[in-house]
């Protein structure tokens, strides 16, 4: 039988396309990648040292339809935009001005058999019009123009951590077929621990930081901790835990973890007349109501001069009314007293997440996975690509020919390929047993 053809959009790394060619190869099918499209450089390298591609095309929307290949699935991994904001502001029930609109425009004069399409689980409730709907306005459209095309479409939202990878990261898969819809539901549930994916000997690394954490806590005790400046119960640890900034008293470790609670309350935003902000910059007279000393205020300059804390004005929600309608956001009102406030950055500190080994890890993203260590025998050391990889479930002969921070880059926006395997099985079935029945050859000949 004639290779099945496919095409991958927003390529990636491939993850799309290794979880379709395996899904098929393992329900007897031969398959074809007719059509790659990638923009970005470092992600080409990737692709081309994994795959060998004979029509390899960059920005799709400026390739036209009559320079596609015929073809048999559409896989496409694409970006979530909101449709309202895009092409001439038309509403959500036109996709111009989207990258799905070049999955709909392709589909349309392609006619295929199939797709799977996969993004990030905040698709399902993205714009929605009543808090209390299940799905929003974005994900409702791109249903209705899959269908409108005449594809029998189904979506489900599925979490990396059951199909033996040890990563939590939920993602929704739309999938659609000319002629049936295809079941994304009841897979078997498979669980594994970081542990399963970590390499041996590798060096422990060296860093003050690093230095600092186990100073503080026992390897143990890091289990699973991550390390910023925000809440986050008793799984994070704050800069002045460790003394990051330098060294601090017993009573100022204890005032700043009294600060750090104190400043979500409502209270303080209703005595001095604001909006509720999570996290307001309290005075001196506020803070002496639950941490009176009688040097408060040297204690808490010497913060400040260590920059653990900073002084400033409380933010008031300022509303403001556009052509395109309304927006509000947070301002600094120099009109009210200021105080001391927290120091927090996103991204302030080299390690960002000590993984336990016997557990998961949160979703990875790309400004964070150069930021995750892993405990190793007395010490500390970052993720290696490789273990990066297998988070994923690519594949031991993957090559990544980049440089760490590119690679962790790409892995942040890739998809997890067990989870592709399984709903392109499902996918693979179906086409299978359609072959069977009607006696066709691929090809857009269903």
């Amino acid at each position: 039988m004639e290779a099945i053809k496919f095409i991958d959009l927003f390529a990636g790394i491939g993850g799309l396309r290794l979880g379709f060619e395996e899904a098929f190869k393992n329900t007897g099918l031969k398959t074809e990648c007719v059509m790659t499209s990638e923009i970005k450089p470092y992600g080409l390298k990737v692709l081309e040292a994994n795959f060998s591609h004979d029509y390899f095309v960059g920005d799709i929307t400026k390739v036209k339809n009559e320079a596609i290949p015929d073809f048999d699935f559409l896989l496409g991994g694409f970006p979530c935009q909101p449709f309202s904001a895009a092409g001439n502001r038309l509403g959500f029930t036109d996709t111009r001005g989207t990258l799905f609109f070049e999955i709909e425009r392709i589909l349309g004069h392609k006619k295929p058999y199939g797709f799977i399409l996969e993004n990030v689980e905040g698709l399902v409730k993205h714009d929605l019009e009543n808090k209390k709907d299940e799905i929003g306005r974005t994900l409702k459209t791109i249903v209705e123009k899959l269908e409108a095309l005449g594809y029998n479409t189904t979506w489900k939202v599925l979490n990396s951590a059951d199909f033996a990878l040890p990563q939590a990261r939920k993602r929704i898969f739309i999938v659609g077929t000319l002629n049936e819809k295809v079941q994304l539901n009841n897979f078997p549930v498979k669980r594994k621990k970081i542990k399963s994916i970590l390499e041996k000997g590798l060096p422990s690394m060296k860093s003050k930081f690093a230095d600092l954490l186990l100073q503080h806590f026992t390897l143990e005790e890091l289990h699973g901790k991550s390390i910023k400046d925000k809440r986050g119960g008793d799984d994070n640890i704050h800069s002045w835990d460790i003394e990051l900034k330098g060294s601090i008293t017993k009573e100022q470790s204890i005032l700043l973890s009294k600060l750090f609670k104190e400043r979500r309350k409502k209270q303080w935003c209703v005595e001095i007349g604001i909006d509720w902000m999570d996290g307001i910059p309290l005075t001196l007279e506020q803070i002496k109501t639950f941490h009176d000393s009688p040097n408060l205020k040297e204690i808490l300059d010497d913060l400040v001069a260590k920059k653990y804390l900073k002084i400033e004005h409380p933010k008031s929600l300022v509303r403001e009314v556009t052509l395109l309608g309304s927006k509000t956001f947070r301002q600094e009102n120099p009109k009210i007293k200021a105080g001391y406030n927290i120091v927090s950055g996103k991204l302030s500190y080299e390690i960002n997440k000590i993984l336990d080994p016997n557990g998961i890890t949160p979703t990875l993203v790309a400004t964070d996975m150069a930021r995750l260590v892993v405990p190793n025998g007395t010490g500390l050391r970052r993720m290696t690509l490789r273990e990066g990889l297998r988070l994923f479930g690519y594949p031991e002969w993957f090559k990544m020919p980049v440089t760490d921070g590119e690679g962790f880059d790409l892995l942040g926006n890739t998809v997890a390929v067990n989870v592709v395997t399984a709903v392109a099985e499902r996918l693979a079935n179906v086409y299978k047993e359609t072959l069977l029945t009607s006696k066709l050859e691929p090809v857009c000949a269903l």
